[in-house]
């Protein structure tokens, strides 16, 4: 093995020399090689099959797989030397084992099934998705859109409101110092950016703040921006949703139709700039942490929602012309619980929804009815967002959401955190298409109407075993002397399954 060497000059005197030594092979790697080698110092395509088929479980490999293997490596370790034979050394084939994109653990594909429903999906989720920074006082821009895009986000979230004089649109988080985007800055960079690492749907769901006009006003940006990209129901509303597969390259529309700004009970002042009335929202936010009971989780649902899918103060605004169009646009329609939490999970309907909850909602419904969040994400899409106190923009634990069928688990992705690495891990999957197919437990019905409970403590099945053999290659993201002016760095391994427990006990069921 090669061994290279860092320089750290220290107190601006003299050099202290750091040997970096490469990884050698680690006994398990060791004794398969030979293994399957028969002890013989190289591996030919008919035994790496082996290798693959009998212990990776890559059934469908052939020896043409196995050959090209050997070729991307012989490529890469060995450009500079011509190659008489066609096989792998020990270290070759330890080089392969640790190379993600010759075989990575997550397929780089997308290998679930596209054709169900879209509640049947978990989807990779933006929460204020045009803000730079937090939630108070940063930058509106197209910026944090693009990124999202490109990372694979298929929701993207859009905040409303009038120009200052009230004959344009603006993006920004209301209430806030933020600084506004244009709305048709935002549209372009959606539509320029939307399927450029996945074909499958975004979703953008828009809280509302406008008149009847400047909803007109949008209708228009919308259909001349997007075109045929833009999907609407023939229909008022859906009675099922379409699938991801039927939706490749459309955008889509979720807010509350226009009919249902009237029955918000909130009668605030629309315009969106004033420092006085964010920290007013904010400490009515405090209070809702405090002291909830089920009871005050059913009155605040209406309220809350309100917050995240828009309202108005204009009674008058159903009555003009122009909301029809903008309604007709809408495919997903965001609904409300008019009638508390309880009874709007419980509610039999012909149409299908969204629902917005809070983070906090979520946790106290599923204390509370954890079945019945299921049940209503069998049919449903239930949208959760981060508390309003979060103005950093942190994120909350997305587990409880996704154990209980929340598709749209909304994070503020220009944050920071364990939980949005656990949200950036989960949407690797599937060939980071922003589609991850949900558990068939979650959308199962048993033969006497039962639908999973998170709550059961169920018989494990099977048991994942971690061993981390190596951490390697820091050095060639980071110069010498990123972590520590003086010398290299000193890492550490912690493994642990912290919140993934729910997901151990839960896939449990499934196995």
């Amino acid at each position: 093995m090669g061994s290279s060497y860092n320089y750290y000059r220290m107190f601006g005197c003299f050099n202290r020399k750091f040997k970096i030594r490469e990884t050698e092979p680690p006994p398990d790697v060791r004794d398969a090689f030979f293994r399957y080698t028969g002890k013989g110092i190289q591996m030919n395509a008919d035994q790496l099959l082996r290798y693959l088929v009998e212990v990776q479980g890559e059934e469908g490999c052939t020896i043409k797989d196995a050959e090209q293997i050997i070729q991307h490596v012989a490529s890469r370790r060995h450009h500079l030397i011509r190659r008489l034979n066609h096989s792998l050394e020990l270290d070759d084939f330890f080089f392969y084992l640790f190379q993600d994109d010759l075989n990575g653990a997550i397929k780089s594909q997308v290998h679930h099934d596209m054709t169900a429903p879209l509640q049947h999906y978990f989807i990779y989720t933006g929460h204020n998705s045009y803000l730079t920074g937090n939630q108070l006082s940063s930058d509106c821009s197209e910026i944090p859109i693009v990124k999202a895009l490109e990372r694979g986000v298929r929701g993207i979230e859009l905040d409303l409101w009038p120009s200052s004089g009230k004959d344009n649109i603006h993006v920004l988080h209301g209430r806030t110092l933020t600084t506004p985007v244009p709305l048709l800055k935002c549209l372009k960079a959606i539509r320029d950016h939307a399927f450029v690492k996945s074909p499958y749907p975004v979703i953008i769901t828009l809280e509302d703040h406008l008149t009847p006009d400047l909803q007109a006003k949008v209708a228009e940006m919308v259909i001349q921006i997007f075109g045929e990209m833009l999907y609407y129901p023939q229909s008022e509303c859906l009675e099922e949703f379409p699938s991801p597969e039927g939706l490749k390259n459309r955008i889509i529309l979720s807010t509350k139709p226009p009919k249902e700004y009237l029955e918000s009970k909130n009668q605030r002042d629309t315009s969106p700039v004033g420092k006085d009335s964010f920290r007013e929202d904010l400490l009515k936010k405090e209070k809702s942490e405090i002291g909830a009971e089920d009871h005050d989780t059913d009155e605040r649902s209406d309220s809350d929602q309100d917050d995240e899918d828009g309202d108005t103060s204009n009674d008058q605004q159903s009555s003009q012309p122009g909301a029809p169009k903008y309604k007709s646009l809408i495919a997903v329609h965001a609904g409300k619980a008019k009638h508390g939490l309880k009874r709007a999970l419980r509610e039999e309907n012909n149409k299908v929804s969204r629902l917005s909850l809070s983070e906090q909602e979520v946790v106290r419904a599923a204390e509370n009815y954890g079945t019945d969040l299921v049940r209503f994400t069998q049919k449903n899409i239930l949208r959760v967002y981060p508390k309003g106190t979060r103005v950093t923009s942190s994120n909350f634990k997305p587990m409880t959401g996704w154990m209980h069928g929340a598709q749209m688990v909304a994070f503020n992705m220009q944050g920071y955190g364990k939980s949005l690495w656990m949200m950036h891990g989960m949407f690797r999957s599937n060939g980071s298409c922003g589609y991850v197919k949900k558990p068939q437990f979650l959308m199962d019905i048993g033969p006497h109407n039962e639908v999973f409970d998170p709550k059961v403590k169920l018989p494990v099945k099977k048991t994942l075993q971690v061993r981390v053999y190596m951490g390697d290659g820091w050095r060639l993201d980071f110069s010498h002397t990123h972590f520590d002016a003086y010398s290299p760095p000193d890492f550490y391994t912690k493994v642990s399954d912290g919140d993934c427990s729910l997901f151990h006990d839960s896939f449990a069921y499934l196995n």
